[in-house]
């Protein structure tokens, strides 16, 4: 199977200003395109044996699959949580002129 060109890479941080922090981060890089920011998110977990509830925000991240690596690394040194989720799914398909436009600000 092809790599895919394009990627979404979802990550929950502990507030809006982290994620703006990690987000410009991120962009100042070239490593992302563009970072959606998503406050009052309720997250459950069990985190070291115990049911947590957390308000977080979530980022949803543009980039290419190239880069990923790269991105896990920088949003690792910057962000407060000792794991911090960080995923990422392939685009199938889309707008090819935003598609485009992720690959030419990701240069």
């Amino acid at each position: 199977m092809k790599e895919p060109g394009e990627i979404i890479v979802f990550i929950t941080t502990s507030d809006e200003q982290e994620a703006e922090n990690i987000a410009q981060l991120l962009l100042n890089k070239r490593l992302i395109a563009c970072c959606n920011m998503v406050g009052g998110v309720r997250s459950m977990f069990r985190w070291q044996g115990a049911l947590e509830i957390e308000n977080e925000c979530l980022m949803i991240i543009k980039t290419r699959s190239s880069l990923l690596d790269e991105v896990v690394e920088a949003v690792k040194s910057a962000h407060s949580y000792e794991v911090p989720e960080i995923i990422a799914v392939p685009v199938i398909g889309g707008n090819q002129d935003y598609l485009k436009w992720i690959g030419d600000e990701t240069g």
